[in-house]
């Protein structure tokens, strides 16, 4: 486990954001490239508890998931066309500095 934040982005979220994150030396994975597209949320949720990565979604699917079992590294939850691209990164980049991966363990953190 790392001592710091990692994510992990749901198929919904745009992929420009794993790249921003990854220019400030964030570790991000993305469910296109874990081979995860079309997956329910239930394995999308496992595969980011297996790798101790927060996931980063548009789905209300995962906070009714989030609530039910909270054994899991943290869901960060923007509603979709709410937040511009530059504001969900700097929530992202914000949570990654401020936070440590236990204290954002059970927790949805909504941007």
């Amino acid at each position: 486990m790392s001592d710091r934040i990692q994510f992990h982005l749901d198929e919904n979220i745009d992929l420009d954001i794993a790249l921003a994150l990854r220019r400030q030396g964030i570790d991000v994975t993305t469910t296109p490239e874990m081979e995860l597209l079309g997956q329910t949320d239930e394995i999308q949720l496992a595969f980011a508890c297996e790798q101790g990565r927060v996931i980063v979604t548009h789905d209300t699917d995962f906070l009714r998931l989030a609530s039910e079992n909270t054994d899991h590294w943290g869901v960060a939850f923007c509603k979709k066309n709410l937040s511009s691209l530059g504001e969900i990164i700097r929530s992202l980049v914000l949570i990654y500095e401020a936070l440590s991966p236990n204290e954002m363990r059970g927790w949805i953190e909504y941007l």
